[in-house]
Order: structure tokens, then sequence, then C-alpha cells
């Protein structure tokens, strides 16, 4: 193969890992890694969807266990705003921490088994802190309050399908693919005839590439929302997808100025050059 279709071809590969290196690094060191995952998640628990979305679920919870009569209405708005409170506590952000970590094993077996269960975060310590809250307020029926499991969706595992076997992938590559990417790259505008043009053309498909990426990943937020079911709060999945897929969206852009950023160099280099010697 002459070097110039070596070249090409090798910055073409470059071009299409830019993408697939920010994925599998995502992949594997963000969602795979429990305490970054857990990292990722911390935010969550003072962003006001989720917080509404957690105080309807455990105030459903907790009414089911109890029955006060006419008082049912006003017991149930008592709770909900005890539940609110709580949850601009310090407590509630350890409890929301620690309920992510135990489920990231949950995470991790939807996206590499093929389960049809769901991804969901128990919110039973936080029960138990409302519980005692309740409690501590001389709130009569509180102390016989059971605290049962109490799950929020984060993810319908069902719906992944091919996706398992590509994020596997991912997972296992891990930052091999943008460490190729970048070594392709070298390679092919060190082979190329005209590397100048080589560089810039490979910039700007990188470039083209990260905003393939970028559009993807709002794509598919679209979609994911859509396919919620309708017990879930729709803000809640969006601050959810989002708090996940930020690093991804972040690199993306990041890859997109520093590859237009590159190009602009490679085009303007030569130029500032002869006008210096000028």
């Amino acid at each position: 193969m002459p070097k110039t279709a070596l070249s090409a071809v090798l910055l073409v590969l470059a071009c299409l890992l830019v993408p697939l290196g920010a994925l599998s690094t995502w992949a594997k060191y963000e969602i795979g890694d429990r305490d970054s995952y857990v990292a990722t998640m911390a935010p969550l628990a003072s962003d006001d969807a989720v917080r509404t979305a957690v105080a309807d679920e455990v105030t459903g919870a907790v009414m089911k266990e109890v029955d006060v009569g006419p008082l049912q209405g006003a017991v149930e708005a008592f709770v909900r705003d005890a539940v609110r409170s709580f949850t601009e506590t310090a407590a509630y952000k350890m409890a929301w921490d620690a309920a992510n970590r135990a489920a990231h094993d949950a995470v991790r077996r939807a996206w590499s088994d093929d389960s049809d269960g769901a991804v969901t975060i128990d919110l039973a310590p936080i029960t138990q802190q409302i519980k005692q809250q309740l409690d501590d307020d001389g709130v009569p029926f509180a102390s016989k309050i059971p605290v049962r499991h109490t799950e929020i969706t984060v993810l319908q595992s069902k719906d992944l399908g091919q996706l398992r076997q590509c994020f596997h992938v991912l997972q296992v590559a891990g930052a091999r693919l943008a460490v190729a990417a970048a070594v392709l790259a070298v390679t092919g505008v060190l082979l190329a005839t005209r590397r100048r043009r080589a560089a810039i053309a490979t910039a700007l498909g990188a470039a083209l590439a990260a905003a393939a990426l970028a559009a993807a990943v709002a794509i598919g937020r679209a979609l994911t929302l859509d396919d919620l079911p309708s017990d879930i709060s729709r803000e809640a999945g969006a601050a959810v997808y989002d708090a996940l897929t930020a690093s991804v969206r972040a690199a993306s852009w990041v890859l997109v100025g520093a590859g237009l950023l590159v190009a602009l160099g490679a085009w303007l280099f030569p130029r500032l050059r002869r006008a210096a010697a000028a």
C-alpha cells in the first residue's frame, strides 16, 4: 500500500476513534468505578427535581403504612414537608451517597448481563431518618412505621438491548482507544506527503467526530426521556441523565475546540512565518 493511502487510512481511523476513546474512558473510569460513580451522582442530592421525586416516593411509602382516618391528608402533608426538610440536610446527602454506592452494583449488572430488571436506588436509609425525625417531633404513629425498601428507578435495564455488548467492549478498552487515536494521528501525519494539510484535515475530522458524539448524547437524552415510564419524574430522569453524561459532553466540546484550534494553528503557522521573515 502506498504511503499516501496508508496515511489516509490511519488518519480516518484516528478520527473515528476520537469519540470512541472519549466513551471508553467514561465507561471505564466513571461508570465502572464505584467511587467515581458516587461522586458523579452526589450533586443530584441538591437537585430540586430529584429531591421532589425522593419526597414523593418516601411519603407514599410512609402513608401506605399508616391510617389516620380523616387526618390522612393533613398527616400526608406533614410527612411530605418533613421529607422535603430532611433533603436539605447533610444527613440526607450522606444517605444519598450510601444509597448510590449500593446501587452501583446494580448499574454494573444492568450493563453487563441480560437482566430485565430496573436499576433502582433504595431509599430505605432516608425513610429510616424520616421515621426518627417524626418520632423526635412527637408524631404518635412514627415509631410504628416499618422501614421497607422504597426504590426510585434511575435506569430500565431491559431497554439497553445491544448497547450492553458495546458498553462492555468500551469498558475493557478503557483509555487505550484514546491513546490509539493519538498514535494513529501522529503516524498518519508523519507518513503524509503534505503533512500540514494532513494535520489540518485530521484536526477538522476529529472536531467533527467529537461534535457527532455531542449530538449523539443529546439525541440519547431525548430518546431516554421519551421512554421513561409514566410514574418516573421526567425532570428527575433528565437530571440523572445529565449528571451521568456530563463528562462525555464536556470532553466532546473540549475535543471540538482543540481540533479547531489545531487546524487554525496549522493553517496560520506558515503565513505567520512568512510575514515574520518579510
